[in-house]
């Protein structure tokens, strides 16, 4: 059973399933991105950031931020939101990042100026926001980025290289940490909210995935000045502050909408498995593939039934394990998931999209390849594992 729902709770889901009911887009004439990182094109942009925008003034984005912020004041309605869009096979919301990176850390660590004026063009989609902490030498190990800053005056001096910044492209703002000090690896960092669009000494630069498409970038930072009324945080403190960020990227805390409730991926699976052929046969006949495709739905399955778990606090014996373990089990989910219908699709699965012949439109091997992004994104899979072990299981820190 889960945690009841308030009147005003239930009447929330009644109105957010009636207007998506009533709302739903259109669907485009071109090709969507099936998340955030694929966007690649302006008329893919504006369709979904129109969306977010509908979304967000139909109350069903910033549920529970205070209305001084821009959100709705309505506690315990933004997990009711996402789960009734992901229900509904809603597109995504563009401003992912915003809504559950920055949105979060601006609403702990930043002033009141800095909530005011940032958080509603988060929740809106208006402005668009990306995310600097991966660097060349410093990905999974992110305390050892080494992008500079120096404080001059009221100003601070940016220098460096970050990575893997999805939509970077069409980002207005940055979240950044940058090493104000080397005496400490931990306590030199310090965090930032970072200009990006028409300002000088940044650059964006595409990074073509395997797949062929644009959505990650390179950003090069070079003397480029920060006011310090941009800082988040004490200086020195930007690891404590990177840690709210990661702790909602990594799905173990609530975001500002559109962060979970995710429809599940064996679905799609299911009907290209009856579509194709194996050795002859169907592939929905042939017991190995049906072996295969079973152990993937119960995989789905119980992880759908620990996240009802998860909104019962009774029946959850330490506060961070299933947020925690969620990203990590997802991650691998999609990826053995997206093996398994790229395999079925044969030699045909190396046909273009474009290509007629194509199965499901070449959607498997596309995911399949995008698929090693999920299990490094947020931290690899093996440092999922170290945090569930230190955070969770209480085990010692690995050397």
């Amino acid at each position: 059973m889960e945690q009841a729902l308030s009147p005003e709770q239930i009447e929330f889901q009644h109105y957010a399933r009636r207007w998506l009911a009533e709302n739903m887009p259109k669907a485009p004439d071109f090709e969507l991105p099936s998340s955030p990182i694929e966007v690649a094109t302006l008329e893919q942009k504006d369709y979904l950031q129109s969306w977010q925008r509908r979304c967000y003034e139909a109350r069903l984005v910033g549920c529970s931020y205070p209305t001084a912020y821009g959100g709705w004041g309505m506690p315990g309605c933004q997990s009711i939101a996402n789960r009734e869009l992901a229900r509904a096979r809603a597109p995504f919301l563009l401003n992912l990042i915003a809504l559950n990176m920055a949105a979060p850390t601006i609403l702990k660590h930043g002033s009141e100026e800095q909530k005011r004026r940032f958080l509603p063009g988060c929740l809106s989609g208006d402005e668009i926001w990306c995310q600097g902490f991966s660097e060349p030498g410093a990905g999974s190990d992110l305390a050892s980025a080494q992008t500079s800053c120096e404080r001059q005056g009221d100003d601070w001096v940016v220098n460096g290289h970050k990575l893997w910044t999805s939509l970077g492209h069409y980002a207005s703002w940055m979240i950044l940490i940058a090493r104000s000090s080397r005496d400490d690896k931990y306590r030199g960092l310090t965090y930032f909210i970072c200009p990006v669009a028409n300002t000088p000494g940044v650059t964006v630069r595409p990074l073509i995935k395997m797949t062929g498409a644009r959505g990650f970038n390179e950003i090069l930072l070079e003397d480029v000045r920060i006011p310090d009324t941009l800082r988040l945080g004490a200086v020195g403190e930007g690891w404590t502050v990177a840690m709210t960020t990661l702790t909602h990227e990594r799905g173990a805390a609530e975001g500002a909408g559109g962060g979970s409730g995710t429809t599940d991926p064996t679905e799609r699976l299911i009907a290209h498995v009856r579509r194709m052929q194996r050795d002859g046969m169907s592939a929905a006949e042939d017991p190995v593939t049906r072996d295969q495709l079973m152990k993937l739905v119960i995989r789905s399955r119980g992880m759908q039934l620990n996240a009802r778990r998860a909104r019962v606090a009774e029946l959850c014996d330490h506060p961070l394990r299933l947020p925690l373990q969620s990203k990590l089990l997802t991650s691998e989910l999609l990826q053995d998931v997206a093996r398994l219908g790229a395999e079925l699709s044969g030699g045909l699965g190396q046909l273009a999209p474009l290509d007629g012949s194509a199965p499901d439109g070449g959607y498997w091997s596309r995911e399949y390849m995008n698929s090693f992004g999920f299990t490094i994104a947020a931290g690899t899979s093996e440092i999922q594992r170290n945090i569930l072990g230190e955070r969770v299981l209480g085990l010692e820190k690995s050397k």
